[in-house]
Parts: structure tokens; C-alpha cells; sequence
């Protein structure tokens, strides 16, 4: 691998982008596309569905063949609230591939003993952010019914475009949600890409069931996130 190339990997693992490497077949130079910067409209859809699937692959085009390789940050999920719900939650993600921490101040719900082998940060949001601070390869999930407790996050999570947001509560819960966002002068659009209620619309009834459409809501929203910005390499 060239090291120009080598060093943009690197200095994209280290900023959490995700990125691919196209190479000559022929034994040309080669390209790396990371996402979120400008690439030409020949590499769009190819550049695109690699990035959207983290597969690798071989693409034949008029100038020739290519062999396209993915470099994926691993996605995390970040869960406020200590609740039944991130019980299931956090059982299901490791088999999805989905690193998982979960965040409640209240010390009564964050325990080891309710959360054996999880990571758990018994801080606020807000504060615990601070350390670890999102991005775009984080879900936020807000499942705490306390806009005292859920709402910062949201913000936060919006503002560094993770790709997905979700928070718990009915379409009358979410209503108030979105009248104290407003207030706090998040956008109607930074507000539209709130997932409410939260998950897949599966009839989910239990905790686990609930935990299962909101991680399937997740790996939709990772793999159909948009990509379409991204125009440009570094050759």
C-alpha cells in the first residue's frame, strides 16, 4: 500500500471516519475516499454501496477493473438510561457488532449487578460526553422518559450527526420533546431525524421485543445512511 494512502487510513482510524481504498488491478495508483469529503460522480454509486454495506469488492468499470476496500470505525451505541429496556439491549448488540455503553446519573438504576459486563458510566450525560464525545458512528439511544435527563444528549447527538438518534416515549411524549428543542433552538430538520417513537414498528410489547426493533432500527439506519456528500479522494 502507498504511504501517502497508508497515512490517510491511519489518520482516518484515528478520527473515527470511514473510508475506502480503490485499487488498480493493472497495477496503478491508487485512490482513498473518505466519507463525509467530495469524490467524482464516475466513483459515486460504487464508492457509495461500499460504504453503506463495509463490503469489500471488486468493481469492473470502462477504465478498467478495481478492487475496492472498506475501513469501517466500529459502530458504537450509546444508551441513557439504566432501564429493562438496555438490559435487552445490551445482550443484543455484541451479536450485531455494536459496541455498547450506557449512561445514567441515577445510581439506583446504574448498577454493576443489573448490568454485569456492560459499560456503565453512572454520570450525566453531559458530563460523561465530555469524555467520550460522540460521532458519526455512534447511535444515540435516549430511553429515560426524563427530559432532564435525555434531552442534552439529543442535542448533542444531533449536533455531531450521529447516524441515528432515537428517544422513547409516545407521539405525545415526542411532542413536548420536540417544543423544548425548538425552544433550545435546534432546527426542524436536526429535529425530523429523530426517530419517535423509538424502533422498528414490529408491535413490540415487552422490554426485549422493544430492544430488538430499536436495534434493527439501528442497523437500518447504518446501512441506508446517506453517503451522498461524499465527492472527493486523496490519489
Amino acid at each position: 500500500m502507498e504511504r501517502k494512502i497508508l497515512e490517510a487510513l491511519n489518520a482516518a482510524r484515528s478520527a473515527r471516519r470511514a473510508a475506502v481504498t480503490v485499487s488498480d488491478l493493472a497495477g496503478g495508483s491508487g485512490l482513498i475516499y473518505l466519507e463525509g469529503d467530495d469524490y467524482p460522480e464516475t466513483w459515486r454509486a460504487a464508492v457509495g454501496r461500499a460504504l453503506q454495506s463495509g463490503k469489500a469488492g471488486i468493481v469492473d468499470t470502462e477504465q478498467g477493473s478495481f478492487f475496492l476496500n472498506v475501513y469501517l470505525p466500529p459502530p458504537r451505541i450509546v444508551v441513557i438510561g439504566a432501564v429493562h429496556i438496555s438490559q435487552a439491549l445490551a445482550q443484543l448488540a455484541p451479536v450485531a457488532g455494536f459496541d455498547l455503553t450506557i449512561i445514567d446519573p441515577r445510581t439506583a438504576f446504574a448498577t454493576p449487578e443489573r448490568f454485569a459486563g456492560v459499560e456503565l458510566i453512572a454520570e450525566w450525560p453531559e458530563d460523561a460526553l465530555k469524555e467520550r464525545p460522540l460521532d458519526r458512528f455512534t447511535a444515540l439511544v435516549a430511553v429515560t422518559h426524563d427530559p432532564k435527563i435525555d434531552d442534552e444528549p439529543i442535542r448533542a447527538a444531533l449536533a455531531a450527526g450521529c447516524f441515528y438518534v432515537g428517544a422513547l416515549g409516545s407521539r405525545k411524549t415526542h411532542a413536548t420533546r420536540v417544543e423544548r428543542l425548538q425552544r433550545a433552538g435546534v432546527s426542524d430538520a436536526e429535529i425530523g431525524r429523530i426517530r419517535a417513537p423509538i424502533g422498528l414498528d414490529i408491535a413490540a410489547a415487552s422490554p426485549a421485543e422493544i430492544a430488538v426493533a430499536i436495534l434493527a432500527e439501528i442497523i437500518e439506519a447504518l446501512r441506508r445512511r446517506d453517503t451522498s456528500q461524499i465527492k472527493g479522494a486523496i490519489a
